[in-house]
């Protein structure tokens, strides 16, 4: 009866010590660390809701337990405009948090302005060493390091899948926050792309919903377009709102990501926009460990799926190849 209890003992303390680093290891000097996390979208998107979810899973995951070794202050921004954006985060840089973690290349613009000390980890941004944020991708050197989501030539890929599904495009809108660092060099890339192809483009800038649905049903008067629409705090937002209002005027549509197909558009293909929260929380316990971001290399994405939503090819009466049905990783029916 011992010698069972001196085993049970045992396999107790034995437990216990795979469960105790999860706290202990983190705990280090017992400050409690503080990180900020800025997520793109608003408070009340399932979407942006999600990503904090998997930020705080993570993280709870390597040991920081939010409330006992450390304080994860989600923020949403509350304005696309560039001047509320830059004041909101001086705000933040203000604070002197141990880490901010932030999304997309506006809203990253507005801290690299305002601190040069507090550790960034980024995602969701494009490219990182052109829009000057760090030095190279193997060395980023400074306080900022992340994850990116492509090249800007990747947006040539979405023209030819939409040209693919619809053939007759002759006319493609490019809708982006006009305030967009990336918004030019996109441009650049999917002109190259449609120059072979027969296809104007025709840059639309929103910054609003009334501004979204005037650039839409402006384009859409003329017959043959489609529409690209490309990554921003902007579309996030208001993807239900450019999605419904593009199927309304018949205009097929393509995006970054599958949120964009589940509330409408026609299809979509590019990252899990919630992985890059998993692969954010691995860097911030690395810096609250002691790394530095400057030397922890820019890593890229590397998994991609494509969305189909059948019902809206149905309401606009297209039919999707069979070759682009079997490619993709999820069909909306």
């Amino acid at each position: 009866m011992l010698e069972l209890r001196r085993r049970d003992f045992i396999t107790l303390l034995s437990g216990a010590a795979v469960a105790w680093p999860l706290t202990a290891r983190a705990q280090q000097d017992g400050r409690i660390r503080h990180v900020m996390v800025w997520i793109g979208g608003s408070v009340n998107d399932p979407t942006s809701q999600q990503r904090a979810v998997t930020f705080r899973e993570t993280m709870r995951g390597l040991g920081w337990i939010d409330g006992h070794n450390v304080k994860i202050d989600v923020r949403f921004p509350t304005t696309n405009a560039v001047e509320e954006t830059r004041a909101a985060a001086a705000e933040l840089a203000a604070l002197n948090p141990d880490v901010i973690v932030t999304t997309g290349a506006p809203i990253l613009g507005a801290l690299h302005r305002v601190t040069k000390t507090v550790p960034i980890v980024f995602t969701l941004v494009t490219d990182p060493v052109t829009d000057g944020f760090v030095a190279s991708l193997a060395r980023p050197g400074g306080n900022i390091t992340g994850f990116t989501i492509f090249e800007h030539s990747f947006a040539g890929k979405w023209l030819e899948m939409l040209k693919e599904v619809v053939p007759g495009i002759t006319r493609v809108a490019v809708m982006q926050n006009p305030d967009h660092p990336a918004l030019s060099a996109y441009l650049r890339a999917i002109g190259a792309v449609a120059s072979g192809m027969g296809v104007e483009v025709t840059a639309a800038p929103a910054n609003s919903p009334a501004e979204i649905q005037a650039a839409i049903e402006a384009f859409a008067r003329v017959p043959n377009g489609g529409l690209v629409l490309l990554p921003s705090p902007v579309a996030t937002a208001h993807r239900e709102l450019i999605a419904s209002t593009a199927l309304r005027h018949g205009l097929p549509s393509i995006y970054l990501a599958r949120m964009y197909a589940m509330s409408g558009g026609l299809m979509s293909y590019g990252i899990d926009v919630s992985e890059p929260y998993r692969q954010a929380a691995a860097y911030v316990d690395r810096i609250l460990k002691g790394a530095k971001p400057g030397e922890l290399p820019v890593q890229a994405a590397s998994k991609f799926e494509m969305v189909i939503n059948l019902k809206t090819a149905k309401t606009l009466g297209l039919t999707i190849p069979d070759k682009l049905l079997a490619l993709a990783d999820e069909v909306i029916e």
